[in-house]
């Protein structure tokens, strides 16, 4: 951890020489900066931020505009190359370790892009990270009987590092971040062993402290035309079959052609999909016609700010993808309290 001196305080703490401690963190897989958001939330401070995408890069940067923001491939990194830092979090892909995808683990090129964070923790070498936060799909746990999980576990410790399943945490978006989204997501948490006796962190009672209500969320001035269905379309034809008229927060989504509607004020979980198609988007009934929720409910449904911006040469589509990718700031905030805790109690 940095020791500066906090901009805050009075002149005569200077002068007594009060010290701080600047907690320092780094994301792989940053995407949107969803754990960026989060931890700098907590009091982090980020000294840069990975990631291969060109539309999260500007988007990024346009919410983050004094972070530093790497555009590489992963597989390209040197650990050389990037300052070392007290904590490190990675939301790498998910699609391989998905119950909902193909289920092909370490099979598929995108779930063989784990294996680029041990090799960078092994090159980093004493500057690695003090803790390691790692995101990904609950089925990881499940997958391939439980080998997928065991790989994981077995290249952590590798790399000097306490972690075993006890330090894994199945939070939920609606559940403890209190946003109306259902999003349950896996959380790792891996603390070096030459510098501490145990793994301390725990997500076992975390809980937000306001919950939001979807009515909250939902826009209340009429949106872009573009949003709604025609009457002709036949996404239009198969939703229209389930809507209740009489409550006006109840969403719908199409999952593979067939709706599914979720318990009234509740969103289904957000996805990259959402990007690529009718499927898997939620839909409202508003001014008695079906629409889209607009990328900007969908942001807050994540949990990010209302001064959360994107770049006007992003389409919706593109914008909806990296929705679906983030991790909830609501849920990664309460983690960084988390971890800020135990550092400081160490």
């Amino acid at each position: 951890m940095d020791e500066v001196i906090d901009s805050h305080t009075s002149l005569t703490s200077i002068t007594r020489k009060k010290i701080i401690k600047k907690i320092t963190c780094a994301g792989l897989f940053a995407g949107i900066g969803g754990f960026c958001i989060g931890f700098e939330s907590a009091g982090f401070f980020t000294k840069w931020a990975l990631d291969i995408s060109e539309d999260a890069k500007i988007t990024y940067l346009q919410n983050f505009p004094k972070n530093k923001f790497l555009l590489e491939d992963i597989k390209k990194t040197n650990a050389a190359s990037l300052e070392s830092v007290d904590v490190l979090h990675a939301g790498f892909p998910c699609q391989s370790f998905s119950g909902a995808g193909m289920r092909m683990g370490f099979d598929d090129p995108r779930g063989q892009l784990f294996f680029e964070i041990p090799r960078l923790l092994h090159e980093w070498g004493q500057n690695r990270p003090k803790v390691l936060l790692m995101e990904n799909s609950p089925y990881l746990k499940l997958g391939g009987s439980g080998s997928w999980f065991k790989r994981v576990m077995t290249e952590i410790q590798r790399a000097g590092y306490w972690f075993n399943d006890r330090n894994c945490f199945e939070l939920d978006t609606r559940e403890h971040g209190g946003l109306p989204q259902r999003r349950k997501r896996l959380f790792m948490i891996a603390v070096r062993n030459d510098l501490f006796d145990y793994n301390g962190i725990s997500l076992d009672s975390v809980s937000a402290e306001n919950s939001m209500f979807l009515e909250d969320l939902i826009h209340k001035a009429a949106v872009s035309d573009s949003y709604y269905l025609p009457n002709e379309n036949k996404y239009n034809k198969l939703i229209s079959k389930e809507i209740n008229e009489l409550d006006p927060y109840q969403l719908y989504q199409l999952r593979k052609y067939i709706v599914r509607v979720p318990e009234s004020g509740v969103c289904p979980t957000l996805t990259a999909n959402m990007g690529k198609g009718g499927h898997n988007v939620p839909f409202i009934l508003d001014r008695k016609r079906l629409r889209k929720l607009t990328e900007y409910e969908c942001l807050s449904l994540q949990g990010f700010p209302p001064d959360f911006d994107f770049p006007n040469e992003l389409s919706t589509a593109r914008r909806y993808v990296l929705i679906g990718n983030a991790v909830s700031p609501a849920v990664s905030k309460l983690i960084a309290n988390q971890i800020r805790s135990f550092l400081e109690s160490v």
